[in-house]
């Protein structure tokens, strides 16, 4: 039944591809506000014209297909639900080291890939990317292609299935991918420490260059957060090194749930009156971001992780001035060396298409034009859901 279903999944393709129509990728819908609006637009290839959209629901190809706990490999369909492969691996004592945000119970295996993101454990653990071993893609030929594999030796086709992760569906569909996993910590405890922005992010830094279990760090509204995993003399140790508040186990899971998930309300922009929420990355030793008065006075709010990497910042910028926000944000990122895209914004704004992502240099951008053309020769699938024009 399987190979049927995932046969239909390709012939679902191939007729979209022949008759030149865009192609939206589909899973729990979790992550749709990453998307841009669905429009007739040229693609990168100039080939599809408007029509209307199909959708390809990608939910019905789900199971685990192979879990090896010994070596640390687990291999899914993309339907299958995020947190029934989580459960399955917390039964052997095991889980997915970048710590991917669910963003709700609907959550799916393809989804998280195809999005790219990774939680608070990314800075020490590693991204999303560095856990793909391998893919299954339908390509726009309705193709089956795989590859990668099963176990970090095989690198045969290694980047092209790390390229799949944060594709956001623009180069395939991704029907099935192999994950490294890693063994859960033995035990975990959480510090908290009252510091300013600038303050945490120096001592965030000091701290990556010595011997402590830190497996997570964040700041955020005066308070800097440390999560620490592994044996618990290592713990103890690094206790009585770094001192400040023990936080109590069942707030600390809040904390770290709600930064992974975005439930916390600074992830809600329309909770807290303001209008959008930016996510930059810069370097970890940048200080707090140079914003303008402009901005400044509307009510901005930070949110400090991977210990100073990431950087998200919430800001009132109504609809009529947001363009010239947009600009001087990513102004303030380019400062510090980093990029900043606009990553949610309260429903009430509509279309902001032309926003969303930090501008790719020439160069880049070619790169991502030429491997659209490859993959997707008449730029069918999800047109605009990653960069405007592909």
């Amino acid at each position: 039944m399987s190979d049927e279903r995932l046969q239909a999944l390709a012939e679902h393709v191939r007729r979209a591809d022949d008759d030149r129509v865009p192609l939206l990728l589909a899973g729990g819908g979790t992550k749709a506000f990453l998307h841009e609006p669905a429009a007739p637009a040229q693609s990168a290839s100039g080939n599809v014209g408007a029509a209307a959209v199909r959708t390809l629901d990608l939910r019905g190809y789900a199971g685990i297909v192979d879990y090896e706990p010994t070596e640390l490999v687990v291999t899914a369909r993309c339907g299958t639900p995020l947190a029934a492969l989580e459960a399955a691996l917390a039964e052997r004592g095991q889980m997915l080291g970048f710590e991917p945000p669910h963003f709700g119970a609907q959550a799916t295996v393809g989804g998280c890939v195809a999005a790219g993101l990774s939680g608070p454990r990314r800075a020490t653990a590693g991204s999303l990317r560095d856990f793909v071993l391998g893919a299954r893609v339908i390509d726009a030929r309705g193709r089956v292609l795989a590859f990668g594999g099963q176990v970090m030796k095989n690198v045969a086709g290694y980047d092209v299935s790390r390229l799949m992760a944060g594709s956001m569906g623009i180069l395939g569909a991704i029907v099935e991918v192999s994950l490294k996993v890693l063994p859960r910590p033995i035990a975990e405890t959480t510090l908290r420490f009252e510091l300013s922005q600038a303050d945490a992010v120096l001592r965030f830094n000091q701290w990556a260059g010595q011997p402590l279990p830190i497996s997570a760090t964040a700041w955020s509204d005066g308070a800097a957060w440390v999560r620490l995993s592994g044996a618990p003399p290592a713990i103890d140790a690094a206790l009585r090194s770094l001192g400040g508040e023990q936080v109590a186990a069942a707030q600390a899971d809040a904390w770290w749930a709600g930064l992974r998930n975005q439930s916390a309300a600074f992830f809600e922009p329309a909770s807290q009156g303001r209008a959008s929420l930016w996510r930059l990355s810069v370097p970890a030793i940048a200080a707090p971001l140079a914003l303008p008065p402009a901005l400044a006075g509307q009510g901005a709010a930070s949110l400090v992780e991977w210990g100073g990497a990431l950087r998200w910042l919430s800001v009132d910028a109504g609809l009529p001035a947001e363009a010239d926000a947009a600009l001087r944000i990513r102004a303030a990122a380019e400062a510090a060396g980093g990029t900043a895209s606009l990553f949610r914004r309260a429903p009430a704004h509509g279309a902001w298409a032309p926003l969303r992502t930090h501008p790719l240099a020439p160069a880049v951008a070619g790169i991502h034009q030429r491997l659209k053309r490859e993959f997707d020769p008449n730029g069918i699938f999800n047109p605009h859901h990653l960069v405007p024009g592909l």
